[in-house]
């Protein structure tokens, strides 16, 4: 006898984590959307962002000045609508100071449109490379990253931390096909280096092992050309930076971090301490790296790389944690608990609406970065032997 269909088994399923993605997605974007609108018209909106210390830090470039002069560039600061008091210096590397120059030659509304805009794209190309790397999947956890608190606070503040998401994701998709590409972006990493140094020290004993060494070569180049480029534009860059960086002012700060909490704990003069669990880490790290040698994917094993570093970062911020976006968003495709997506977004919920009313340098956000990457635990507890990433055939030259 013919068995028929029931109707209803082909109807589609009402899916709670696709809704929930949706609505807040669509809710955080309109917010989101309505700012980045809003920073054109209004010079108090422009300059009161962190995104200020970068425009400053342009303006004393074009005027052959020195970046890291705090007196200075607070009076620059505040001729450009800076009415907190204090004073907000840029704090990257020198070899970024190409990043912040072309700022210099602009007003700050039309300084303040043109960075928001870059870092826009720092956010959305990743988005859709990640996408990809999953094989274009129809659905709409991709969405998740649309609505990850993170990093639209980063793009409202005007923080860095997109381009080192923008340099991870760009090396996570060409590193097979295009190596020395994949390396020199990787400079955009270094915008922050701090947030990674378990990663790096895996990074560098897989070069060594597979020897991937267009990879090197290419961080190498754009490493070399920004340093050239940034003693070009102030030769006393470097000097300047060390400076900063040894002041009281610096060394003495505390920020809202698991290894600053450390540090304060055991001895606010002991700095060394908050560099001790990165250190753990990376030893940790490679030896998850050593185990997995022959088999590495780094798009696999390269999300709790970055989780774990993020936890045992030196110094971060909650905007920071914009670089998790590869990990959660590989977690959430891989994952056969859909609840957990849910989870996701409640925690991500919860993290905007802490925003409100907390600074963001209050000790209350230290519980995101742990909790990103426990989520992230449990996603793949429950994803199959066989994931279609892990069914990427991935060919690695091994040593003789």
């Amino acid at each position: 006898m013919a068995t028929s269909t029931s109707p209803s088994a082909t109807k589609p399923r009402y899916d709670l984590a696709d809704m929930s993605i949706a609505l807040f997605s669509g809710l955080v974007l309109a917010i989101t959307a309505l700012f980045l609108c809003t920073v054109p018209f209004a010079l108090k909106m422009a300059g009161t962002r962190d995104f200020v210390a970068y425009y400053a830090a342009g303006r004393q470039l074009v005027n052959h000045a020195n970046p890291y002069d705090g007196s200075a560039v607070s009076r620059v600061e505040h001729s450009s609508g800076f009415t907190v008091d204090g004073v907000l210096v840029m704090r990257n590397p020198p070899w970024t100071l190409p990043l912040a120059f072309p700022l210099g030659f602009c007003k700050v509304r039309i300084a303040a449109t043109f960075w928001s805009l870059v870092l826009l794209t720092c956010f959305l190309v990743p988005i859709r490379l990640i996408h990809k790397m999953h094989g274009s999947p129809p659905n709409s956890i991709h969405w998740l990253s649309l609505c990850f608190t993170p990093a639209l606070i980063c793009l409202t503040m005007g923080q860095t931390s997109l381009f080192v998401l923008l340099g991870l994701t760009l090396f996570l998709y060409y590193h097979l096909t295009h190596p020395f590409a994949a390396g020199a972006s990787l400079w955009l990493c270094t915008v922050k280096p701090h947030l990674l140094f378990p990663f790096a020290a895996v990074l560098l004993a897989w070069i060594i092992f597979t020897r991937s060494y267009k990879v090197l070569a290419g961080a190498a180049v754009a490493m070399a050309a920004s340093c050239a480029l940034s003693m070009w534009i102030d030769p006393s860059a470097f000097h300047s930076y060390l400076q900063l960086m040894r002041s009281p002012d610096v060394v003495q700060e505390f920020v809202p971090c698991l290894s600053d909490v450390f540090r304060f704990a055991i001895g606010k003069r002991l700095v060394w301490l908050q560099y001790l669990p990165a250190a753990i880490a990376s030893v940790w790290a490679l030896w998850f790296f050593w185990r997995r040698r022959y088999t590495w994917n780094w798009l696999e094993n390269g999300a709790p790389l970055v989780l774990i570093s993020l936890v045992a970062a030196p110094y971060s911020f909650l905007y920071d944690q914009s670089i998790a976006i590869p990990a959660v968003l590989h977690g959430a495709y891989t994952t056969r608990r859909r609840y957990l997506i849910v989870v996701a977004v409640g925690m991500l919920a919860a993290v905007g609406l802490e925003t409100v009313w907390v600074r963001i340098t209050s000790v209350y956000y230290l519980w995101t970065a742990p909790a990103l990457l426990f989520w992230y635990f449990f996603a793949r507890s429950s994803a199959g032997k066989r994931t279609a990433v892990e069914e990427i055939p991935i060919a690695l030259p091994i040593p003789d």
